[in-house]
């Protein structure tokens, strides 16, 4: 009998071999760690904004036109939609919560609905955030889901449509976010005669805990 399963045991290793498990390199990140980059970025880069018009929501361009009979649209209002740091007890963030990525985005900014004038509005948008490796540019990306957008300080004027035009700009031009690029974590292990031995990522696998997000990093070494 237990000849039988050594010699099961033996033909199982040889068609259905153990694979190596690869080499890893895991990167934690926490929340403090975005809150001083988004820090650094408000206090220190220009404003981050998305011009309406420039949206392409044809469904609102046309139902614009078909509503102001000739009108002259209002040149003083500056349509945009500008990202913030914080606004009404909200800011914006990046957290980890029961394995979501999760990141609230403040904005405000104006619109000029027909018959009204310029209107300001404010708010915030809950996305989802989720994490592609591309392989092929080697590169960790990161593309925002919108999930909700939550307004304030349109008087009740074009709110459903102020919010399918900041969930298209969050959608159209923050998408893709790139991370950080693989090659800034390879190293070159120095073989004598051979020129040495590169580190090549192959896969990417994330986990998150609460304030906490892990990258593990899966590599394989070649010339």
């Amino acid at each position: 009998m237990k000849s039988t399963i050594g010699f099961i045991f033996v033909l199982l290793t040889v068609f259905f071999p153990v694979q190596a498990q690869r080499p890893e390199v895991t990167i934690t990140l926490n929340e403090s760690f975005f809150d001083s980059v988004l820090d650094a970025l408000f206090q220190n880069a220009g404003p981050i904004e998305f011009a309406i018009a420039s949206n392409g929501t044809q469904n609102f361009q046309q139902s614009k036109q078909a509503l102001s009979f000739g009108e002259s649209s209002n040149r003083s209002c500056k349509e945009v939609i500008q990202l913030q740091r914080e606004n009404n007890g909200v800011r914006t963030a990046v957290r980890f919560r029961e394995g979501k990525i999760l990141a609230p985005l403040v904005f405000a900014g104006n619109y000029n609905p027909p018959f009204v004038g310029c209107v300001s509005f404010a708010g915030y948008a809950e996305t989802s955030i989720d994490l592609e490796f591309d392989q092929q540019n080697q590169r960790l990306i990161a593309r925002a889901r919108v999930l909700n957008v939550s307004l304030n300080g349109t008087g009740g004027v074009g709110g459903s449509v102020i919010a399918k035009l900041v969930q298209g700009s969050i959608d159209k031009r923050i998408n893709p976010i790139e991370i950080f690029r693989m090659e800034r974590l390879s190293f070159l292990v120095p073989v004598q005669n051979t020129g040495g031995l590169r580190m090549k990522a192959v896969g990417v696998r994330h986990d998150v805990d609460n304030g906490l997000l892990r990258i593990h990093v899966a590599y394989e070494f070649a010339k």
